[in-house]
């Protein structure tokens, strides 16, 4: 079995994918198919004794669609698309409502006297079909793709929107022919109908093809991480190279402040690095000789002297990019009922149009009342309700989101978010407000300036939150007299004739100073996973710091309303066991894991998955994405990595963790409306296709005209939207 992927152009819509999907899935010796509509790509797993990939183009090709073998990676389009069109296309529209709907629902309203309804029909119509042309220039690709598409057996929203908008075109144009010796057909002009859905859909289309373009850029940033050049210590003497022409087991020197540029093994030197690209930890781990470290982090103080282990793909980062790439490729959009019902609808509607106007030819009836009913049938079944109901009302809750703070990507999300069954969330950054602070101090408040005073020349994270600590307690603390760093342990420092030292247990102990009268506190504040650090003044242990990354205030309120909700909630962390779970503890969610780097966070999305449901995963860091994109709904906080808020499906602008819990709730009010909007679509059409169609003119009642079926299907649009904009006052 060989697998491959393909690229695949001219998909618009799930109905689109799925046709794709069936002809090359019905090939003997295709084991498996899966297309995404989001990336635009194919993966096939086949026998190759039994099946090529001009199998492949040949089945695609004649579905109507492009296709090529993905042999290059492609780039991101650096060509921002022009709204041009679309604005156009909207101000034709507005003028055209205005002049078509306006003279009829009110009488003085302004207008020429040349292009009066009833002194000057003709203009009034001839006007109408020049505000229609630019609109169908513009929309031209809905009859270029959605036709073809349709006669070859493959119809999607594109064939659902050209068919409603070229029967009212059509019937409107041949209307206009008629004016010269029948002015009362003035009234049956759709001109409106056929422009107006396609400048609405057309503004739809690209709002979705926007958030798509964004999936690349997530990629793009973490390929941006590896820098461009690395320092190479050779003949003792050092020289600076490309990274690409880095080799295993070369020797590379990484100063203070640079990033790794590959992954390798500490052969001299002791510095802090800052992982938190892998691991999320914010803060920096400690690195001896024999440690490992890993390309895209960042080395904050000393020099380090490392021996290259992984280049190219090999490298932890660009395992990271092949997850994510994955994890996008199979993340397939959830289709909308509207075009899982695109292939059964349109062969119906014609269907019921053809029989229609056959069976009353055959009954007798005269070609103008045939046409009349044929028409008025395609007019009447005019997809625009069914084409409106999902993206106006996903349109509005995205609106209603980003008021509240929260960015939407796009209409995929809200429809699979209201399905979600567990929530997991990172801890630093996401739960947590990223960065350490001092919760407990244990021991002699005057040592408190002098702690200071000795992180002061420090760039550490501890050194900040020490200083932070000593200004909200109001210690005033002076520069040192003398001062020497430890990497790795802790300082030392003279200050007013007094010897202070500032480190972990185990630099006062190298010292000779013991710290057993803090074992108790010491044990305590290790078993919630707190950062431990001692002040010693004058050879004598005289407190202990306790610094760890707070809860962010809403944390435990939001797992509470998940819960209540039947939501379970677990915490996903790359930090220590003892931090991790003391602080799942604390809030009270389902589940902790810990110690888990980005593609373990991957495999644990899917067990949870398996275990409960659709999972939304909740972070903040560059060693999130993956699990962002593996998940469900992917929800980046925003204050977070720009690598994480691109590879997410929801952003949450305020950082507030209680905002998860009002995304889902907005996801679940605008399901409720698409479904409340469908009902009705699908109720309407029911309705009134067969009046349309002459069942009431059968048994003696009128028969339906186009201009009401036109007014039927305008109402049956009215009602969707006005139905939508009742989301924009609902409270999250």
């Amino acid at each position: 079995m060989k697998t491959q992927q393909y690229n695949v152009s001219g998909m618009s819509c799930a109905a689109c994918s799925s046709s794709v999907q069936r002809v090359v899935s019905r090939l003997n010796g295709v084991q498996s198919c899966d297309v995404n509509l989001i990336t635009g790509k194919m993966t096939v797993i086949f026998d190759e004794n039994l099946v090529s990939s001009a199998d492949f183009f040949r089945v695609v090709q004649k579905a109507g669609f492009g296709i090529t073998a993905e042999t290059v990676k492609k780039e991101a389009s650096k060509q921002k698309e022009s709204m041009l069109p679309i604005i156009v296309s909207l101000l034709f529209a507005a003028v055209l409502l205005y002049v078509s709907m306006g003279q009829m629902l009110f009488e003085n309203l302004p207008l020429p006297k040349i292009f009066n309804m009833n002194e000057n029909p003709y203009n009034f119509a001839f006007l109408q079909l020049l505000c229609c042309l630019p609109i169908l220039y513009f929309g031209r690709s809905f009859f270029i793709k959605g036709i073809p598409l349709l006669f070859k057996g493959h119809p999607n929203m594109d064939s659902l929107v050209a068919i409603g908008s070229g029967a009212s075109l059509i019937y409107s144009i041949a209307m206009t022919f008629t004016l010269s010796h029948n002015p009362h057909a003035v009234h049956n002009l759709f001109y409106e109908s056929s422009a107006v859905v396609i400048a609405l859909v057309m503004l739809g289309k690209f709002f979705e093809r926007s958030s798509k373009a964004k999936t690349a850029k997530a990629l793009e940033k973490l390929m941006e991480l590896t820098p461009d050049t690395a320092v190479l210590f050779k003949d003792s003497k050092e020289y600076e190279i490309p990274t690409s022409e880095i080799k295993v087991g070369d020797i590379l020197l990484i100063k203070s402040g640079a990033k790794i540029p590959l992954d390798g093994v500490v052969l001299d030197g002791c510095s802090s690095v800052n992982e938190a690209m892998l691991t999320g930890e914010s803060l920096p781990i400690e690195k001896n000789q024999g440690d490992a470290v890993y390309g895209g982090s960042v080395n904050i103080d000393g020099a380090l002297y490392i021996k290259v282990t992984h280049i190219g793909e090999n490298t932890t980062l660009a395992k990271i990019i092949k997850f994510v790439e994955e994890a996008q490729s199979k993340k397939a959009p959830i289709s909308k009922m509207a075009d899982r019902v695109a292939g059964v609808f349109v062969p119906i509607v014609i269907a019921i149009a053809v029989i229609s106007a056959v069976i009353w030819l055959i009954v007798g009836k005269d070609i103008a009342f045939v046409l009349k009913v044929f028409t008025c049938v395609l007019v009447i079944a005019c997809p625009c309700a069914l084409g409106l109901a999902t993206p106006t009302a996903i349109m509005v809750g995205t609106g209603l989101g980003a008021s509240n703070g929260i960015l939407i990507r796009n209409g995929e999300v809200l429809e699979v978010c209201h399905h979600v069954k567990a929530v997991v969330f990172d801890k630093t950054g996401t739960l947590t407000i990223g960065k350490p602070t001092v919760t407990d101090y244990i021991g002699d408040i005057n040592a408190i300036p002098l702690a200071a005073a000795c992180e002061m020349v420090s760039t550490h994270p501890l050194a900040k939150a020490i200083i932070e600590y000593a200004e909200k307690n109001n210690s005033i603390y002076q520069k040192p007299d003398e001062f020497k760093s430890v990497a790795g342990m802790g300082v030392c420092a003279v200050i007013a004739d007094k010897e202070v030292l500032v480190g972990k247990k185990e630099f006062l102990f190298e010292n000779g100073i013991s710290t057993d009268e803090f074992a108790n506190d010491f044990a305590k504040f290790a078993g919630e996973g707190k950062s431990l650090v001692f002040v010693a003044v004058n050879r004598k242990t005289s407190g202990l710091f306790a610094v760890t990354d707070v809860l962010k205030p809403d944390a435990a309120d939001t797992v509470l309303k998940l819960k209540k909700h039947g939501i379970k909630t677990v915490v996903l962390s790359g930090d220590n066991r003892p931090s991790a779970e003391y602080m799942g503890k604390k809030i009270g969610v389902d589940e902790v894991y810990a110690e888990v780097l980005p593609d373990g966070k991957a495999e644990i999305i899917k067990e949870i998955r398996q275990k409960y449901g659709a999972v939304m995963m909740v972070g903040d860091g560059i060693n999130d994405s993956v699990a962002l994109t593996e998940a469900d709904v992917g929800c980046a906080i925003g204050s977070g990595s720009d690598i994480a808020i691109e590879a997410a499906d929801i952003v949450l602008m305020n950082s507030s963790v209680s905002d998860v819990y009002k995304a889902i709730n907005l996801s679940r009010l605008t399901i409720k409306n698409i479904k409340q909007n469908l009902f009705w679509a699908f109720c309407y059409n029911t309705v009134c296709i067969p009046i349309a169609a002459g069942l009431l003119y059968a048994f003696g009642g009128p028969l339906l005209s186009p201009m009401l079926g036109g007014l039927a299907m305008s109402f049956s649009s009215v009602f969707v939207v006005g139905n939508a904009l009742r989301l924009r006052g609902k409270k999250l």
